[in-house]
């Protein structure tokens, strides 16, 4: 084997390998790579971790941001909510506005049966918030836990929920801003610019758990 065979099958291993690296944010005990919304720490306080999950503390709530931005990437992780619950999950988010939401999409976390978002399928849990609806319904009821994918990679964008791809969109593009402009975001200015990133998990909406958060970069 000559020695541009060696070098190219080196490359190929060290490729597939940056490929299936996944970064745990929390393994059921301890909590890496994230920190409160435009805070330098973890917000003990507001979160605790309860039976392998982290968890709101009533009547508290901060958002979690990862302390890392990505702009290809792919995250899994479950989540439950408690009767009438609402959180969501954020990607792309920045922390030039007060709010996470003013920057970033948002796939809904929610109590489908009892939260009033839910009879709304531009709100329901799985969509693109206030603008694209899951197109199936598999969400579980509140207080089970529920698997979550979401995938971005050269500006495709796929929501997955229980082992069903249930959104996909293209990021940046006319169709999205076409929506973006018929939702409450048309008069956010900075809603959706970024290109790149912060993940967020919505800690002020009330209770909720997350827990097997992982994330991995993609290239």
């Amino acid at each position: 084997m000559n020695k541009f065979n060696i070098l190219f099958i080196t490359l190929l291993i060290i490729g597939c390998s940056s490929n299936n690296d996944w970064t745990v944010l929390f393994d059921g005990e301890t909590v890496t790579g994230l920190r409160g919304y435009r805070q330098d720490s973890f917000p003990w306080g507001e979160w605790e971790v309860v039976d392998g999950t982290l968890k709101t503390l009533p009547g508290h709530g901060v958002d979690l941001i990862s302390e890392k931005v990505y702009k290809n990437f792919e995250l899994e992780l479950e989540w439950k909510v408690a009767v009438g619950g609402n959180s969501g999950i954020f990607y792309y988010a920045t922390e030039e506005g007060d709010n996470i939401w003013q920057t970033a999409p948002e796939m809904q976390v929610l109590d489908n049966d009892v939260h009033t978002d839910g009879k709304n399928i531009l709100t329901s849990a799985g969509a693109l918030y206030a603008m694209i609806a899951s197109s199936e319904l598999v969400v579980k009821p509140a207080g089970e836990f529920n698997k979550v994918k979401i995938k971005a990679y050269n500006n495709n964008i796929e929501h997955w929920l229980n082992g069903v791809k249930i959104v996909e969109y293209t990021y940046g593009s006319k169709a999205m801003w076409d929506l973006v402009k018929k939702s409450k975001f048309n008069k956010m200015p900075l809603f959706a610019k970024a290109t790149e990133g912060h993940i967020g998990l919505q800690g002020d909406h009330g209770e909720i758990w997350y827990r097997n958060i992982r994330i991995r970069e993609l290239y």
